[in-house]
């Protein structure tokens, strides 16, 4: 990590030290099934997917000729569709009055060009709202499997040419219940100094996730993380080596950020300790989702 990168994220955690996500605006949300396990990092050669979770197994499968979303920009796109939700307390969403405005809330700057902003947004959302999830729980004394879709149904009236231009039509996406069912409360703050790098959002995500009802001392194996976070590393001592130096270099970005985090390297695995969590307990969204 360079100096300047550091110094931003030291600047951004002592606001966020200073004051906390819903003081700030800045209280955000996740969807649980997408923190368990995790989008692909980079493009899939394929168009079905697979994390594990322990006993749970999120599948993704999009279109042959879409394809599955990845990277950073459907991790934006669905902090800020779950926390419109949780927010508006509705099932479709309304996404600005321009593909700019849009683009503004997501953090992100459009540039056009075939690998400018405007068009990886248009191309990753396609992919996002066409994708569907099916996730298997495997347990000792019980089995289950649900499915759904991202959106129910989405429509965009973005004209990539003039992404300034407001739309006779809004861009909606119908949200499917299950994206929103028990949200992750995130900081939005810690996710847009995270946002260059999609491992780094998903180790974030995760701890604010699971340091929220850890009791107890755990360690998690390398080999257990891998197949939650790092699926595209080889599957052999090498690929698990680079994975684990990926996910520590990563792993200190997100510290600095939520420094009262106790997790670090341990015995043949990542240590957790109960720690005081990131988002209070009071910013959670009822349990009884609308």
């Amino acid at each position: 990590m360079n100096r300047a990168n550091l110094d931003r994220l030291i600047t951004d955690a002592l606001a966020i030290e200073a004051q906390d996500a819903k003081e700030a605006g800045a209280l955000g949300y996740m969807a649980r099934a997408l923190v368990q396990a995790t989008l692909p990092h980079s493009k899939p050669d394929t168009n079905e997917f697979e994390r594990r979770n322990g006993a749970f197994t999120l599948v993704m499968l999009a279109p042959s000729k879409v394809g599955l979303p990845y990277g950073v920009i459907p991790r934006l796109m669905m902090a800020w569709m779950t926390t419109e939700a949780v927010r508006t307390k509705q099932r479709e969403l309304v996404l600005g009055d321009s593909m700019s405005e849009f683009m503004g809330q997501l953090d992100m700057l459009p540039t056009g060009g075939r690998w400018g902003s405007i068009t990886r947004l248009r191309d990753q959302s396609r992919r996002l709202f066409t994708t569907s999830v099916s996730c298997f729980f495997d347990g000792e004394n019980a089995a289950g499997e649900s499915g759904f879709r991202i959106a129910d149904r989405h429509l965009l009236w973005w004209d990539p040419q003039s992404p300034n231009q407001k739309s006779l039509f809004n861009s909606t996406v119908m949200l499917s219940d299950e994206v929103r069912t028990s949200p992750v409360p995130i900081d939005m703050r810690a996710m847009k100094a995270l946002k260059k790098s999609p491992l780094a959002l998903d180790i974030y995500f995760w701890l604010t996730y699971r340091l929220s009802y850890l009791r107890q001392a755990r360690v998690i194996p390398w080999a257990a993380l891998q197949m939650q976070f790092g699926s595209s590393y080889g599957a052999d001592a090498h690929g698990l080596r680079d994975f684990k130096r990926a996910f520590l270099r990563e792993l200190k970005k997100v510290s600095i950020l939520y420094p009262k985090a106790k997790v670090g390297e341990g015995e043949g695995g990542l240590q957790l300790q109960p720690s005081a969590t990131h988002i209070p307990l009071r910013s959670r969204p009822p349990s009884n989702d609308t």
